[in-house]
């Protein structure tokens, strides 16, 4: 009989024992490798880089001219606070648009735009146009100076804190402006109303509690 016809598990020199376990070994370890093996599409992805970064974070450079832009806000505002108790009608009102007007331009320089005094003075009045009622109730509170008893409250209280909260509502307006790389041409009033008369009522706030 020919050898090579005879089943592996009994040819010459190999067990039928050895001949079984080698081909059920065989057998339990081929599955086993092939589990193991993932294809490539079955790995997590990582997420897409615009998943990752919503908005890009405030730089170094751009926090510290808001800091210093802010820093000027704040002592426009206080000195317009000062201003306002001038007991003369009318020349408070001229006293603080100086120093709203001083103000934009040192905001100005903090984010290299370029500044024109008359621009600037156009956009202030065109703000307290846009601030009604507060720049109204500035008008009024500076007439009232006018009158006998009631002119002296006014210069103590009311004109001080309405100029405080309109400059410090001004200066945030125009930094805000600035930071999203606008300039006092395309600087619209009625695009602020919201945000000015937020910075107002902060402003009026701050300045009641000093």
């Amino acid at each position: 009989m020919n050898k090579k016809n005879l089943p592996k598990a009994i040819r010459p020199g190999l067990a039928p024992e050895a001949a079984a376990m080698s081909a059920t070994t065989s057998a339990a370890e081929a599955p086993a490798s092939s589990a193991h093996q993932e294809p490539p599409d079955a790995r997590p992805m990582p997420p897409p880089a615009a998943a990752q970064h919503i908005a890009p974070p405030e730089t170094d450079e751009a926090k510290d001219r808001r800091a210093r832009a802010l820093k000027v806000v704040q002592r426009s505002a206080l000195w317009s606070g000062a201003a306002g108790l001038i007991p003369i009608p009318v020349a408070d009102l001229a006293a603080v648009g100086g120093v709203q007007l001083n103000m934009l331009r040192k905001v100005s320089q903090i984010y290299g735009v370029p500044f024109s005094e008359n621009r600037g003075k156009a956009l202030i009045a065109s703000i307290f146009g846009a601030m009604i009622p507060a720049s109204s109730g500035m008008g009024v509170a500076s007439l009232i100076k006018g009158v006998p008893l009631a002119g002296a409250a006014v210069s103590a209280v009311a004109m001080p804190t309405l100029s405080v909260g309109a400059t410090y509502a001004i200066g945030r307006a125009f930094i805000q402006h600035f930071a999203s790389g606008g300039t006092l041409l395309d600087f619209s009033p009625p695009d602020y109303n919201e945000f000015l008369k937020v910075g107002t009522r902060k402003g009026r706030a701050a300045a009641q509690s000093v």
